[in-house]
């Protein structure tokens, strides 16, 4: 019988196996930080230090999460549907756009908590919108997911490069990007909750898209596991045959899941667009589409271990910039190196401990 049919308790499905390659990869790098001449449990503490410290640290770790939040979400869908959408980065991109016009349209007239929803549904329409072409080729004409979704990240970046230098720039400036959103088109910090725990936000852009990704993620849940279309998707991502044999409808079935999934990865555009630089600029989404992918992975594809997984993967990001400050011999490269081991066994090896363990759980049975 193969071990990938063996059924294993929640706690190693999703809490001891996800550690062990975690605490495998952080081995590897932290050999790698120690073949270059640096000792890996400075690196480790700095790490921590930089991420976890103060509340500037928590801060900027808590606003990277956020768009892993939304982009992680954005892949648990798809693959809950059987797809595997790599498209989130460019859907992520061209949501932007949406909810940039939303800010530019209302900023002078209402308040950021008016400004606030609208944005949202416009973010998440243009992220479904560029995520509806491929669905459709997947859904009507067989066309693989991966490499349509792949190609539209390229479209949708030059498509946004275009826009930015050519209608949507400030006249009479060089950089490609919006003017700058009025009070009403910015999402307020999120300072007070910093205060809390008698800590300070500093220059962290830590702000109002942390809770609706946190609301999202509820929705999700009550979507992919409360709902009839939530079976569905999850019918057709196990078996094809048996969604058929239940009446499900493919195409319909695929669309959806992909327009949601794109919605999703649009909504991301809020976090850096609205409440960091407050304008929309040049590649602001900075590769977390793709990180996404490793964050569905790394969470079992839930909306609670996306959020575990998307602040580890903020606290890499937040505290790798510290370690490669205070330690120059480790580069911005060595930290890429360090994210892309964490990737490689919580993603791509995530099943390589389960032999092992399906053998020592079944012993363990027996004992």
């Amino acid at each position: 019988m193969s071990t990938a049919s063996v059924p294993l308790p929640n706690w190693i499905n999703y809490g001891l196996i996800p550690i062990l390659n975690l605490v495998v990869a952080f081995l590897i790098s932290g050999f790698v930080v120690w073949l270059i001449g640096e000792s890996p449990l400075d690196a480790l503490s700095l790490l921590i230090q930089g991420a976890l410290g103060n509340g500037e640290g928590i801060g900027f770790t808590l606003y990277y999460a956020t768009s892993f939040i939304f982009t992680g979400l954005s892949v648990a869908v798809a693959i809950h549907a059987g797809l595997f959408n790599i498209g989130s980065e460019g859907q992520a991109y061209v949501g932007g756009l949406g909810c940039a016009l939303v800010a530019l349209s209302l900023d002078r007239y209402v308040p950021w908590y008016v400004t606030m929803p609208i944005a949202v549904v416009g973010a998440g329409l243009f992220g479904a919108a560029w995520a509806f072409i491929p669905a459709f080729l997947q859904a009507k004409r067989g066309s693989h997911i991966v490499i349509t979704t792949i190609m539209f990240n390229y479209i949708g970046a030059a498509l946004m490069v275009y826009l930015l230098v050519h209608v949507l720039i400030v006249p009479g400036k060089m950089a490609p990007e919006t003017r700058t959103f009025l009070e009403g088109g910015q999402l307020p910090k999120l300072g007070w909750v910093m205060q809390l725990f008698g800590a300070k936000l500093g220059a962290a852009p830590f702000n109002v898209s942390f809770i609706i990704a946190l609301v999202v993620s509820y929705l999700v849940w009550l979507l992919v596991w409360r709902t009839k279309l939530g079976f569905e998707m999850r019918t057709l991502g196990v078996s094809r045959t048996a969604a058929d044999y239940f009446g499900i409808r493919y195409a319909r079935t695929v669309i959806i899941a992909m327009l949601l999934s794109g919605a999703l990865a649009g909504m991301m555009a809020l976090n850096p667009v609205m409440g960091s630089s407050a304008r929309l600029q040049v590649e602001f989404v900075g590769g977390a589409g793709f990180v996404g992918i490793a964050v569905s992975l790394m969470g079992r594809n839930h909306p609670v271990g996306i959020i575990v997984a998307a602040i580890l993967f903020g606290i890499l990001y937040q505290g790798g910039d510290w370690v490669s400050f205070e330690m120059p011999n480790i580069t911005r490269e060595m930290i890429l190196v360090i994210q892309g081991l964490v990737i490689l066994f919580a993603g791509a090896l995530e099943y390589m401990f389960r032999p092992a363990m399906v053998r020592l759980y079944q012993q363990f049975k027996r004992g």
